[in-house]
């Protein structure tokens, strides 16, 4: 036994010795499906890791590699933090070796809460702030200037500008506070070591004059109150002043400087902020320390003035969300294709309410309001007065006012509440900052524009914005920041966003290419990189800039590996390890490893195949044609320009265009919503847009497969989902050893209580909360992840436990209960869909999007003929896919058609593209420069529009 392991030791060192010192080895994985395998990671390198969808790709890396880099993190942690920690499952693996920190960046909407915005994602918020704090120019609303306050080095520079020998007295107001009568303030000054007051004299024309304080306690009281008027004016013509210093100019030493510093820093606090000089007995000169001007006081500008996460900068209205609960435009006027003649103001309908219109029609030509022109086509300005109202006109703000003037009435609140709902905040106008912050100005512009404004528009006006030599010096290097992360957004395809776009709303590829943002921000170099598949949801255009992001992270001296299937990034890669062959058991070995030459050289691969054309996603042989279609007229929600667009019926359409053309808006926020509603189902805010026309009624219903997770709770799975799970139960129910034990369908069910584990309720696992770090999934200890009780696992189908076939993967399964014919079929439609490879039982929330949209896939086409024409809207459904899946995908997609349905699809890939009977493409750039319709037809008619990318890359 001593003789074996001293081989295997031996062995080891042989392999570290064999592998280039600076390269990542790993050896013997065995995480999930992965057969023992051996690998290198070239150090500095741009590695591409491809296979077919589970095959093993994640598990190498993200399982693997990242789990075992954060591991060792996680040991150089506290011991309190490590007592969680020693629980962590170490992967599966002899040993890795040459492994640096390690950042995996994971396609997953990280942030949930409305808090969160690109902006404070990618950190250029932080600098934002910081630049505003530093350089910028606090504005007075009332009259346009700038707002400055004096401070000791600006009193000491006037009075070293003075011309020699002037005399310079320096007083402040003689202030008698509450409660206190004149003698003892003056008793009070004496102690604090004054011993002279400037008194006005009334027989010189009021000039002042010094006197001594004990000359003053002398008098009367009615004397002193005479005397010791406070002053009536900012100039300081009357009233008495404490005398703090008096000096001749001349060139002044250190000594003279300390002592002139130290005089007028005691004035300033001795007035509070306010004092005087009096220079050769002229009027004196007033300075103030504090922020204000025009009778208003100001917030000095400090990094926490701009955060609206802070109750010190965000808006005491909102709380910093930008909306509150108000009255909802989109209720008052729903819609916005009617004009005010024929009614598109709500709750001005009616026998008694229509007063109010009638009214406002009646004076609508006094304030030259078009009372014909629908809501959607009116000026800015003219739909403000539709709302404010103008001289002896009410709009409807006045006519809600009277509304809440008569709460008390039962008909009033019923008739209010019909219209509340989420609106923007008023007091800051959905900037969500206080309104003293919005008064700091940069180069003419406060923060919350600048949130407003697309990032490649903010890029342009950082290029030409013009700062003073002083702010220039303050902000150079919080400058290189924000140009360096705006040029990474723009690169990795995200410069239509603005950086108010609030987190929750990306997309996955989205969120992941901001996290992306931000590791480049860092400037971390020797560090390990994992991304899974960021080109979700790029147009191939913006891949080619994704590319070069990555290249430039290499750059930086790091390792970066990258899971993914785009034939460009495998072009690009330094290496390129495949995966497979298959998926699942028949996967999880290294197929191939090499540059891109070595792997199309390579006949294992699978991969290589295709890149080298020897297998093809092949173009159908012939278009399927027509006849009845829904168009959409006018859509101009977001970026959309007024577009008119025609949605065929009965075939395959494709909705195509770079990222942020308007692609979602239109089909999501307008197309899907609007049908919904015509077909008296809940829907959305349905985007703005004139009419929806054509085969409506044709449609049974509108079925939209995205990418959102398929289950909230963590025991969902895909053979529920697909309702597979009841014939499994009822098989297991009908064993000989059920019956002995009364075991029913529901003791295999792990939602029920019954036959599942007490202790961790059917879920396999505990969650130990760490409070400031990810949660930790433990194994449960009562049923060792089983998730059932003892007695129920002993009940046995042809020697397998519920536990064993929740275990096996959809291929298996298939072949396992060939003889039970329905429980096949109820299966096999996962198998079509390229998902042979997930494990019955595997949980949803640890399914990637893509996988997720395919579940719900198959769930339809398990469900055959006989439930009515569907239109099915398809986002991205090749998310995740390797060429071998998308062929059968796309087979997927005929049979669905097959099936008499019609299909509807969001997609970027040439493939499917290719592969459509018509083609919708958006364009031509993204953001203000997208929104119009640049084709619609068969793609081989693409190829030859000059203005469409997406032709480009057929």
């Amino acid at each position: 036994m001593a003789k074996k392991s001293n081989t295997k030791q031996v062995q080891e060192q042989v392999d570290i010795l064999e592998t280039s010192n600076n390269n990542i080895l790993v050896k013997g994985a065995r995480t999930h499906n992965l057969k023992n395998v051996t690998v290198e990671f070239p150090r500095n390198q741009f590695i591409v890791v491809t296979g077919v969808s589970g095959s093993g790709k994640s598990s190498l890396t993200i399982d693997t590699l990242f789990a075992e880099g954060q591991r060792r993190y996680a040991e150089s942690l506290s011991a309190y933090a490590r007592q969680f920690m020693a629980r962590m499952v170490k992967p599966e693996v002899d040993y890795i070796k040459g492994l640096c920190p390690a950042i995996a960046i994971e396609q997953k909407v990280i942030t949930r809460t409305p808090r969160s915005t690109v902006g404070s994602m990618t950190e250029i918020y932080d600098y934002l702030r910081l630049l505003y704090a530093r350089a910028g120019h606090t504005i007075s609303p009332i009259s346009g200037k700038e707002v400055k306050k004096d401070d000791v080095n600006d009193v000491v520079k006037d009075i070293q500008a003075l011309p020699h020998g002037s005399k310079v007295v320096i007083i402040v107001p003689f202030k008698q506070h509450a409660k206190r009568e004149a003698k003892e303030e003056l008793n009070i000054l004496m102690a604090k070591g004054f011993s002279r007051l400037a008194t006005p004299n009334p027989s010189k024309g009021g000039a002042l004059e010094p006197k001594r304080i004990e000359e003053l306690l002398e008098l009367s009281d009615n004397e002193l109150a005479e005397t010791l008027q406070p002053p009536k004016s900012k100039s300081g013509s009357k009233g008495a002043f404490v005398l703090v210093d008096r000096i001749v100019t001349k060139d002044f030493d250190e000594d003279d400087l300390h002592r002139l510093s130290d005089s007028i820093g005691t004035a300033f606090y001795e007035g509070e902020g306010e004092m005087y000089l009096e220079v050769d007995g002229s009027k004196p000169l007033h300075y103030s320390n504090k922020f204000e001007l025009d009778g208003l006081q100001f917030e000095e500008p400090v990094p926490n003035l701009f955060s609206f996460n802070n109750p010190y900068g965000a808006c005491p209205t909102c709380e910093g969300f930008s909306q509150v609960l108000g009255i909802d435009e989109d209720l008052v006027i729903p819609d916005k294709r009617l004009s005010v003649y024929e009614g598109a103001v709500a709750p001005w309908r009616g026998e008694k309410l229509s007063e109010w219109k009638t009214a406002f029609i009646r004076s609508a030509s006094a304030i030259d309001f078009p009372i014909h022109k629908p809501i959607i086509d009116l000026t800015k300005e003219q739909y403000r007065l539709l709302w404010k109202g103008a001289k002896y006109v009410q709009g409807i703000d006045d006519f809600f006012k009277e509304v809440e003037a008569n709460l008390y009435k039962v008909q009033y609140r019923v008739l209010l509440s019909r219209y509340r709902g989420r609106t923007k905040c008023p007091d800051c106008e959905g900037y969500r900052l206080r309104k003293e912050a919005l008064y700091v100005k940069v180069h003419k512009k406060h923060i919350g524009e600048l949130c407003e404004m697309q990032v490649k528009d903010l890029k342009v006006w950082f290029d030409k914005i013009q700062l003073s030599e002083h702010d220039q010096s303050v902000s150079k290097r919080i400058l290189i920041e924000i140009h360096q992360r705006l040029q990474t957004l723009i690169e990795v395809g995200l410069g239509y966003l603005t950086l108010n776009r609030l987190a929750n709303s990306l997309s996955g590829g989205e969120s992941q290419r901001i996290q992306l943002t931000r590791s480049l921000g860092s400037n971390l170099t020797n560090s390990l990189y994992i991304l899974d598949e960021p080109s979700i949801g790029l147009h191939s255009r913006d891949t080619e800039k994704l590319i070069g992001v990555l290249q430039s992270l290499k750059a930086l001296g790091n390792t970066v590996v990258v899971v993914e299937h785009d034939e460009m990034m495998m072009r690009e890669a330094d290496y390129v390890i495949d995966m497979g062959p298959f998926a699942s058991h028949l996967g999880g070995e290294v197929v191939a490893a090499g540059n891109y030459q070595e792997l199309i050289a390579n006949p294992k691969s699978l991969t290589g195949k295709y890149l080298k054309g020897e297998l093809t996603i092949d173009a159908p042989k012939s278009l399927r044609k027509w006849q009845r279609s829904i168009t959409i007229e006018g859509a101009r929600q977001n970026n959309l320009k007024d577009i008119t667009v025609q949605f065929p019926l009965d075939i395959l359409t494709v909705v195509t265009g770079v990222s942020g053309s308007g692609k979602t808006t239109l089909v999501k926020q307008i197309l899907y919503p609007a049908l919904q509603k015509l077909k008296g189902e809940a829907a959305e805010k349905v985007g703005l847009h004139k009419a929806i026309t054509g085969d409506v009624d044709y449609i049974a219903q509108i079925e939209m497969i995205d990418q959102n997770p398929i289950g909230k709770s963590s025991r969902s799975n895909p053979i529920t989902y697909i309702k597979a799970y009841d014939e499994i139960r009822d098989l297991y129910a009908k064993q000989p050893l059920s019956k002995i034990r009364g075991f029913m369908p529901k003791h295999f069910s792990f939602n029920v209580d019954g036959g599942r584990c007490d202790a961790c309720k059917g879920e396999g696992e505990q969650i130990v909360e760490m409070q400031f770090l990810a949660d930790v999934h433990l194994t449960c200890e009562v049923c060792g992840g089983k998730r059932f009780k003892e007695e129920v696992i002993e009940v046995t189908y042809q020697g397998k436990s519920i536990y064993d076939v929740l275990e096996m993967s959809v291929d298996e399964a298939i072949d396992f209960f060939k003889e039970e014919k329905n429980l096949a079929k109820a299966i096999q439609p996962l198998q079509d869909v390229g998902l042979g490879y997930v494990k019955l039982g595997q949980s949803s929330n640890t399914l990637s999007g893509g996988e997720a949209q395919r579940v719900k896939l198959a769930s339809f086409l398990g469900k055959g003929k006989g439930i009515g024409h569907i239109l099915f809207i398809f986002d991205e459904p090749t998310t995740g896919l390797h060429f071998h899946d998308i062929k059968k995908l796309l087979a997927s997609f005929n049979a669905l058609i097959e099936q008499g349905h019609s299909l509807l699809i969001i997609e970027h890939n040439t493939d499917v593209i290719k592969s459509a009977d018509w083609v919708i493409d958006l364009g031509p750039e993204a953001g203000d420069a997208g929104g119009t319709l640049v084709f619609a037809g068969v793609p081989k008619d693409l190829k030859k529009v000059k203005t469409s990318y997406t032709g480009k890359y057929l």
